[in-house]
């Protein structure tokens, strides 16, 4: 399962292995290559192998399970995108993905087992199960049981096919041709991850001793509900509530308080209610937090929009883009209305006559007229892909001698430039824009220790190993040197177990 906000779109799961890797949290905002709604013309072909078979009746559909034959946790047609197994085109022989993001190595931690979902069902939550782990959808070319090249982890169970595009050939003794379920692509390092010996009954058992009688051991709070990852926060929740008959929550909020509350309140909510609660109250009183709904709505997926959508309604009646119309105004409100269709290319696929087509619409939109036409930057910039808009500003420098956040900064003003802006760097360095967050959640009198709350839970099991690195690189000290001169007590010490840094006084 992809944690919120990992910006995976979402397909049917194709393996039922029971040794599949961990899954990549919901939320790391990056989009996998090949997928089907391209504007871009496919590339041709290959001719079939001679020893391809038909696929029609080699795997009969089935319905959808997850590991340990549980039935998924919401109907397969409810969600607003497409559920279809989508055909791609061949891959490329190289590695899709850029070196800086190199799949990660097999890691030994056992997740708990899916039938007993830690999300609750009679609150409508929709766990985002995505593409990746589940299904990967890398095609082998194989004859027999050999073992092909490239980043596949042991052969997945899916659907036959003939020639197809993987990572390598194989040959063996016999003759096949099977999909490989590969491994899904993480963008970076998390700093939490799911704890390798997990007990949800100690553990409840434990946070139960800790806030029992008079006074609060916080250390253990920290120890426990800082060190799990989000899906294992919510069985440890359920079993306190079975165990104790009271809400864990609730009883968080009643023995600490302050920012130390808030951090904790917001680590056990379900990743895609938070978000919710986060955009929420960015909306609600008088004005608007502009600044939350920009870092939200242009850093994730499609999918992970959708389900965003889905669950803002069931939580507080109302449908999310009608509230952001309502919120904003001008080309800002046109900007998040474009977002919120979540109409993104996905596909990953590049075409460098569209990538120079677009460049010079751009320059003809902005910097070579009187004005600007700003439904040009809000169309090319809210639905191509991450990897087409990579080359549209490669052309656009190539054509100008400048970065398009430069353009944009000349052009335009306000909240609709700083949208635009942070769709620019996370297209160009993620990391950097989310350590630029943290840098402005710290930088100056005060804290704002909402966004730095934010920043930190929902990258923590993300990339926040890559933030850090960025954050020191962009601003010459460490992330915990400037977590430490900003924060203090239990609130600290549980930042620094978050961020991967080891507590100090």
């Amino acid at each position: 399962m992809y944690p919120f906000g990992s910006g995976m779109p979402s397909h049917p799961p194709t393996s039922t292995n029971h040794h599949e890797p961990p899954r990549a949290p919901f939320g790391a905002g990056w989009e996998p290559p090949m997928q089907q709604n391209s504007p871009y013309p496919p590339p041709s072909q290959p001719h079939p192998h001679p020893h391809s078979q038909p696929t029609s009746h080699m795997h009969p559909q089935q319905h959808h399970q997850y590991p340990g034959g549980a039935p998924a946790p919401y109907p397969p047609m409810s969600a607003p995108y497409p559920s279809a197994v989508p055909s791609y085109p061949p891959y490329p022989n190289s590695n899709p993905y850029p070196a800086q993001y190199a799949p990660p190595s097999h890691t030994h931690y056992q997740q708990p087992p899916v039938a007993n979902s830690p999300y609750p069902t009679n609150r409508g939550y929709t766990p985002a199960m995505t593409a990746g782990y589940d299904a990967g959808y890398g095609y082998g070319n194989g004859q027999g049981q050999g073992q092909g090249h490239g980043h596949g982890h042991d052969h997945g169970h899916g659907y036959a096919h003939g020639q197809g595009y993987g990572h390598g050939q194989g040959h063996g003794n016999g003759q096949g041709h099977a999909h490989r379920s590969l491994p899904a692509h993480r963008e970076g390092t998390p700093t939490v991850v799911p704890a390798a010996i997990f007990d949800a009954v100690k553990d409840a058992h434990d946070l139960r001793k800790a806030m029992k009688g008079f006074g609060t051991d916080e250390d253990a709070l920290i120890n426990i509900i800082c060190r799990r990852s989000n899906e294992q926060r919510q069985e440890i929740q359920r079993q306190f509530k079975t165990h104790f008959g009271k809400d864990l929550i609730e009883d968080i909020k009643s023995e600490t308080s302050g920012n130390f509350e808030k951090l904790l309140v917001g680590l056990l909510r379900p990743i895609v209610d938070y978000y919710c609660a986060e955009l929420n109250d960015a909306m609600a009183g008088l004005g608007t937090d502009e600044e939350v709904l920009i870092e939200i709505l242009c850093t994730l997926s499609n999918m992970e929009i959708n389900t965003i959508k889905n669950q803002y309604l069931r939580l507080y009646g109302a449908h999310l883009e009608s509230e952001l119309k309502s919120e904003t105004s001008g080309n800002f409100k046109r900007l998040l209305t474009s977002l919120c269709t979540a109409a993104r290319d996905e596909s990953g696929r590049v075409d460098l006559v569209a990538a120079k087509n677009d460049a010079r619409e751009l320059l003809k939109a902005g910097e070579l007229r009187v004005g600007t036409d700003e439904s040009m930057f809000n169309m090319i910039l809210c639905q191509r892909n991450y990897q087409q808009l990579k080359l549209i500003f490669q052309e656009y420098e190539g054509m100008t001698g400048h970065s398009l956040e430069k353009a944009i900064k000349k052009e335009f003003s306000g909240d609709v430039m700083e949208g635009l802006i942070a769709i620019y760097r996370c297209v160009t360095n993620k990391a950097e824009y989310f350590a630029s967050r943290l840098h402005k959640a710290m930088a100056g009198i005060g804290t704002n220790d909402t966004q730095l709350i934010r920043v930190i839970i929902t990258r923590s099991e993300i990339d926040m190993t890559d933030i850090k690195v960025a954050f020191e690189r962009l601003y010459g000290k460490s992330l915990k040197s400037w977590i430490k001169g900003d924060t203090s007590g239990h609130y600290k010490h549980a930042l620094y177990a978050l961020v991967g840094e080891q507590r100090s006084s």
